[in-house]
Order: structure tokens, then sequence, then C-alpha cells
């Protein structure tokens, strides 16, 4: 079993209230954790492998299109399930993490892309990969002291699995002791266990026979026979490992992945003999193409191939996001695909002005749902070319009439895959793409650089407007108890006590104690009791956060990791805005500050600059800002870090490490990195072709270390 631009959100989800919002995530967590526990916990899936990816990534898009519906809690930002009660637990040294999915051969290409642009690497420069068959079967880790298996756990949840030792030991797989010498002490090997196709077959017959529970397919029948109390059952049923990677480990394998891969081999375990060497995006697709030519005459099953990047050190450089390594990536193989009708295109209106284009599809069935909606992404992509009238490799000439075939790979939404032109009416013609928006009938533009068109509007759009207050008071913003989206809706609308812009909250019950005739406590759906814990709540958010008030006010592009990114730099509300109003886009002091936080790039920070610019956005903020009492950041400080709470600036150019990879090193120590010199500057590290920067260290008595010093010093 197995991530979001705005536009690539499910389109039934696109209009809804923050109201209906937290329903349907609630009842998409609540399928996705049931699932997880149907799979990693009772062994008997409730879904494909298509449909749960499914599930999650709507999950994941509802939570990037909603970030005040995430949580460490939910679903989405989990691997895998708790443990069974029923099993001892064992702590992972290591986190087992899960893989990011990939469903589209563009989407490799991109994989290869980031990687080089994190470590520095040029188009042309050497890359090398290794691709394997992704098993669909159960994550195992074994743990090996002195070369003998001391313990087995599965994945768990990622940082606690079940101890299934004694039945690891009867896996003929797995060895014990390892074979051959110079053996770490200590290794920890990950790999999956599974069921050969016949191996299923004949304990399906024999299950039969005996009146025993009869296995859906083998991943069930491996992940059951491997999670029994009585490892005699284990052991009478016919499991296999594979072998494919390592957690914690005393001393490494080898230098590469390939190599290491070879090395478990010799130590006596089982690893795939389709796993190969690739040098680019390529050669990786053609290894996929060839593994999954060939995945009926395996004799086991598997769900896609995964591509990690050969060389260990770059695979330590690379490190990891929170669930998935970013060296590291699973292609899955395609879902069904199904031909239907499309028979209207739907302009919706986002939070942040796109118009996104909904297609309205005769129903049908596809991979087992019913697919009324499929996402067209943007005017460009319905047209079939750009702006300039070039043609766009993945977009496609759609047309109301047209026969379309679409697929769901797996992916949160369904998407279109091609259209047949044979079928084409004969007074079909090209969708012309609205140039007002749909709601408010302001101009909807396109920046140069983005394919999507935006509605002018602003907060006088009320499609905007609404879903900008409800994010306001949303969870991880105000999070003010009492006023939820569904009172958001009532108070814009109110002609007494109306709510159209975030200052008019803190003004409520001012504006209620001025209204003799109609007090709130007497309207349907309040009470005094009510209305005064309302009142409390808004005046507890008077005092409120930092990164909590970033995030409130809705800039474009700022979700809930960037506003603590930007707390965490700026520290107050005054240096923040202050900062803003001072900050050109593409220019000066503050434009080199502000993009220089690991995190916040151009378009994050033009964004930033644009909201506080804006006269209308800007008098709104200031009147905000008037009621409140805006309390500072307080950074995460590593203590043992010999830079934590230092200000470190990096210049000219590095040649271990790229700019990036050096700032989240140094922010991952507590360090906080700036883009210019100042006399709060505690480091400046220099490389070669440092100029004005260096010569203000020099002015200012401040420390400069060349990278060698600033690697020693970090450890």
């Amino acid at each position: 079993m197995a991530g979001t631009k705005e536009e690539s959100s499910h389109p039934a989800d696109a209009g809804l209230t923050t109201q209906a919002a937290k329903a349907l995530h609630d009842e998409l967590a609540r399928a996705v954790a049931a699932a997880n526990r149907a799979y990693f916990q009772d062994d008997a899936p409730v879904l494909s492998d298509a449909d749960y990816d499914a599930l999650k990534r709507r999950l994941v898009a509802l939570e990037a299109r909603h970030p005040q519906l995430a949580s460490a809690e939910s679903p989405a930002a989990q691997i895998g399930a708790a443990p069974s009660e029923t099993f001892a637990k064992i702590r992972h040294a290591v986190r087992m993490l899960s893989l990011e999915n990939a469903f589209e051969d563009s989407e490799i290409t991109d994989f290869d892309e980031r990687i080089r642009k994190y470590l520095g690497l040029g188009a042309h420069a050497p890359l090398a990969f290794t691709a394997e068959p992704k098993i669909d079967g159960l994550s195992l880790s074994l743990r090996y002291e002195q070369g003998r298996l001391v313990q087995a756990a599965t994945r768990g949840d990622g940082e606690t699995g079940e101890n299934v030792t004694a039945n690891a030991r009867t896996i003929a797989d797995i060895p014990d002791p390892l074979q051959g010498g110079d053996i770490p002490a200590v290794l920890e090997v990950r790999g999956e266990v599974y069921m050969a196709h016949s191996d299923f077959a004949e304990l399906n017959a024999r299950q039969q026979t005996t009146g025993d529970k009869i296995f859906a397919n083998p991943r069930n029948a491996a992940a059951g026979s491997l999670r029994q109390l009585d490892p005699a059952i284990t052991a009478s049923r016919p499991l296999k490992f594979f072998a494919y990677a390592w957690g914690e480990i005393s001393r490494p394998l080898a230098d590469t992945q390939s190599g290491a891969i070879a090395r478990l081999r010799e130590l006596g375990f089982q690893t795939n003999d389709l796993t190969l060497r690739a040098e680019g995006p390529a050669d990786l697709l053609a290894a996929y193409r060839r593994i999954e030519a060939g995945r009926a005459t395996l004799g086991y099953d598997i769900d896609g191939v995964v591509y990690k990047v050969d060389d260990l050190a770059l695979q330590a450089r690379l490190g990891f996001r929170s669930t998935t390594p970013r060296w590291a990536i699973a292609h899955k193989f395609p879902a069904e695909l199904a031909w239907t009708r499309l028979e209207a295109i739907d302009i919706q209106v986002g939070r942040t002005g796109a118009l996104s284009p909904v297609a309205r599809l005769l129903p049908v069935t596809v991979g087992g749902v019913v697919v009324s909606n499929a996402t067209l992404h943007n005017e460009d992509y319905i047209a079939g070319r750009d702006s300039k009238g070039a043609a766009i490799r993945e977009a496609k000439d759609i047309r109301i009439g047209d026969w379309v075939q679409v697929y769901r790979a797996g992916d949160v939404i369904p998407k279109i895959a091609d259209v047949d032109l044979t079928r084409r009416p004969a007074d079909a013609q090209p969708f012309a793409f609205p140039h007002l928006c749909p709601e408010c009938r302001s101009d909807a533009v396109r920046e140069p650089s983005d394919s999507v068109r935006r509605c002018t509007g602003g907060m006088s759009c009320p499609a905007q407007a609404v879903e900008k207050l409800k994010h306001f008071v949303s969870r991880a913003a105000f999070d003010i108890e009492g006023l939820g989206a569904r009172q958001i809706e009532m108070f814009f609308d109110d002609p007494i006590l109306p709510i159209r812009e975030p200052a008019d909250i803190f003004t409520l019950a001012e504006r209620d104690a001025a209204n003799p005739l109609q007090k709130l406590k007497n309207r349907d759906g309040f009470g005094e009791r009510s209305v005064t814990n309302l009142f409390r709540a808004i005046e507890d958010r008077r005092g409120i956060a930092l990164n909590r008030l970033i995030f409130a006010l809705g800039i474009r592009h700022v979700g809930e990791a960037a506003a603590q990114l930007l707390a965490n730099h700026y520290l107050t509300w005054q240096a923040f805005e202050a900062a803003m109003l001072a900050a050109r886009i593409g220019e000066g002091a503050e434009w080199a500050e502000l993009t220089s936080i690991n995190g916040v790039g151009d378009v994050m920070a033009s964004s930033v600059i644009n909201t506080f610019h804006q006269g209308a956005e800007r008098e709104m903020i200031d009147r905000l800002i008037a009621h409140l009492t805006v309390e500072p950041a307080r950074p995460r400080v590593v203590s043992e870090s010999p830079v934590a709470g230092k200000t470190v600036v990096f210049t000219g150019t590095l040649e271990k490490m790229t700019r990036a990879e050096a700032k989240a090193r140094a922010e991952a120590l507590g360090a906080r990195v700036a883009g210019s010199v100042s006399a709060k500057t505690d480091f400046l590290v220099a490389g070669p072709g440092a100029g004005s920067k260096a010569k203000a260290a020099a002015r200012l008595g401040i420390r400069v270390l060349d990278e060698d010093a600033w690697l020693a010093l970090i450890g």
C-alpha cells in the first residue's frame, strides 16, 4: 500500500465550505485509518491498492487545500498503522519510512531533476540509480548482533513494530547465523515477506480441505502467516523473504546501494535478481517497461518499481522528508482505464482566486469507483496549447461532447488520458475559457509565469472573501471556538453584525453592545451563554503567535510550514512587517534575506511582498493588527549544537555542498541563516568569489570561516 498544488486536488472538493471540508476530512481519515488497520493489522485489505492510493492522496490534497485540517495525528502524515496489541512492541532504532509514489513517466524525470538541483549537479553530471521490483508483501526488519538474529519486527507505524522474532526464525530465506566473514557487529536488514503464487494456491487448497480461512491474495496470506501467535503455524506456511535495505548498522556494507545489495547476498539473504543499476531516467523507465512486461511471469506479486540513488554518500546528503526519503521513489503500475463522454466544463473559484476547470462526465466505473468528474488542470491543458500557441506535451484538445479516456492510476482524482477524435461531434467548438470571474465578474488574469488564471477581486470576490475568512478562523490559524465555517457564512451576509474582513471579528462584541434592538443572544442558534463564550473566545485570540498570524493572512503560497519558517526567521511581527514593507521583488537586501530562508523561493517571496504592497490588503492587515498582541516566535534550538541560536551568512561558491543543502544543515542545527551581513551576524561562511559580504564582515569584526572550517565546526 502506499502528495500538492491547488489545481491538483479533487474537483468535487474544490468548492467545499470549511465545515463541509471538515466533514469530508473526517470521513476520509476514518476510511484511510480503517484501511490501514485492515491492511497492516488484520491482513485483510478492504480496498485495492489503487483505491487505497486514491483515497489517501485525496486526503492529502484536501489537507493541502485546507491546511487547518492537517495534523500529526492525520493518517495522511502517518506510516502504516499502530502495532497490534496482540504482539509485544519493538521500537525501531532507525525509522521504517514509506516511499513517495509516482504514476507518470514525467514524475521520474522530475525526480532526477529535483535530486540534481538539491545536490548542485549539472544535467550531464553522472548520477546512477538502482531499479528493483516493488514486492507486494509485508515489510520486516531483522536485527543481527555478532551475526546472530536477535529480533524481528514488522514496520508497524514506522516508529514501533510488532515483535515477530520467533515466527521469523521459521522462514528458510532468513539466515541465522549470517554467512561468511567480516560481518558488522550490528546489522538491521530490511526487506519484504511474501508468498509465491504457486505456494499461495497450495495453501488455499489445504485451507479449504481443513475448513480453515481462505486468503484473498498472496499478500494477505503472507502477512497473516507471519503474524501468528503460534510460530508452528508460521513454520507450516511457505513464506519467502527478499532483502533490499538496512536500518541501524555498525559499519557500512558498501559505498553504493547496488554494492550493499550484493553484500547482503553474500551474507546469505535472498535478493531480487531483477535489481539493476541505471544511469538516468531513460534507463529507469526502460527497466520499468521490462519489469512490467514480465510481471505475469515472475511467480509473485509486485505493484511497481522502486528507484534509489546508488551512491550512499549522496543518499546521506539528500536525507529525508517527514515520512519519505528524498533519494527514493516508487513508480507504481497503472490502474484501470475507461471511456466516457464529457458533458460539460465547469469553472470553480478557489480561496486564492484560481479558476479551476472541472470536467463533468457521463458517470463511468473506473477501478471499482464511479467517476463523474475529472480535473482539467488549466486552460492550456484544455486547449492543448499554451498562450503563445505552442503545443504542450501532456495537454489535450478537449471539447464538450468528446469521448475521453479516464484513468485513476492511484491518483487523488480522475484524469483524462486520451481523446477519441474519431467520435468528436461535428459541431464541437474549442472551449472558451472565461476572462471574468464567474463569482464576482472581476477580471481573471494570468501572470506571465503562471499557468492558472486568477480572479483579481480579492476580498471583494465572495468566493475568496468567505473562504479567506474561514481560513482565518481555522484550526491552524486563529482557531476561535464557536466561530467556524457555518458562523462565518452567516455573519458574512448579516446586515446588522457583518464580518467582511478579519478585523470585524474583534469588533463584534463592541458592535453588539452598541445595538440595543437585535442582540446576538436573542437570535436563532444563539443564547446568552453561547454568545458569552464566543466573545470570550475572541478575546482569548487577541494574543496570537506570530506563525499563526502569518498563516491566517491567507497569503498565496504560504502554508502552515512556510509561516513557521518566516516566524522563526524574523521572530517578531514588527521585524517581519518592516522587512516586507521595505522589500522590493528581485532586488535589495530585504529580498536577499527573505529568499535566503531555506524553503522560501522567489515565487513565495514575491507573493508575501505583494500582499504588503497592495493598498486594500495592507489596510486590512493594519486594521487587524490594531486589535492584536502578536507573540514573538520561539524557534527550536538544538542545545548541543555549536551554532544553535547563531546567525550565519553564506557567500561565495560552496564546493562541497549546494547552498540549499548548507542552509538546510545550518537550520537543522538551530542556526538562523540570513542573506546579508549585519552587526547581528555571528559567522560568515565564505567560499571562493566572496565579495562585499566578506568586506562587511571584516569591517564589523565578524568571524569568517572557509567551507572546511564550517564543516569542522558543525561536525
